[in-house]
């Protein structure tokens, strides 16, 4: 993908990498919270603390996807009306795997337009061809991940248990393809969709 290139609505044109892209949809915060969180990151041993390139408040993960079914995807999200909305951050949270942290994560609130935009671009998935996604929606933003041995996250989660932020302006998406390497992920914008201020 080139994400230089690649225009709201317009086909992308994906490189042949394997026949396969790994695809999700997701909002990038601001410039200003990434900072935020980049600057809480650390003192927990075991963790793989996201980078700023990381960063990203997800939307919807989509998996693997041959070129066509990229394409229909980017087509389908052009589709999608919203108007701007704000939210902030709120707290942090963990995900546990089989009695073991897994994740750490910063909150958002509010959650329903974040909620109601989840659920639209579910919807152009399903138009595209993909399943239904049918787990709960948490909305947050990845800041850091553990291998299987998890980790010790009580300190860190009681320091920054009041985590907050002024309110950040949501007013596009992205479709990104995941790009797996030694080092960990790495995402590659595809697409942009900016919100409609006449959307209601």
């Amino acid at each position: 993908m080139n994400s230089s290139e690649t225009g709201h609505g317009q086909p992308l044109h994906l490189p042949y990498i394997s026949g396969m892209h790994r695809l999700f949809v997701a909002i990038r915060p601001p410039a200003e919270i990434r900072a935020q969180l980049l600057s809480l990151m650390g003192g927990v041993a075991g963790a793989r603390w996201q980078d700023d390139d990381q960063l990203h408040l997800t939307l919807r993960f989509v998996g693997n996807a041959d070129t066509h079914q990229a394409d229909d995807l980017a087509a389908a999200l052009n589709n999608i009306r919203f108007a701007p909305f704000a939210i902030s951050l709120f707290g942090l949270g963990q995900f546990e795997r089989k009695g073991r942290v897994d994740a750490l994560w910063a909150g958002v609130e509010p959650r329903d337009a974040l909620a109601q935009l989840h659920r639209k671009v579910d919807r152009a998935c399903v138009h595209a061809g993909f399943a239904a996604d049918g787990r709960a929606y948490l909305p947050h933003i990845t800041l850091a991940r553990f291998n299987r041995r998890g980790g010790m996250t009580d300190s860190f989660m009681a320091s920054h248990a009041g985590l907050s932020s002024s309110p950040f302006l949501i007013d596009k998406f992205m479709l990104f393809e995941s790009h797996l390497t030694q080092s960990g992920a790495r995402y590659e914008m595809a697409a942009v969709y900016p919100a409609d201020p006449a959307a209601i």
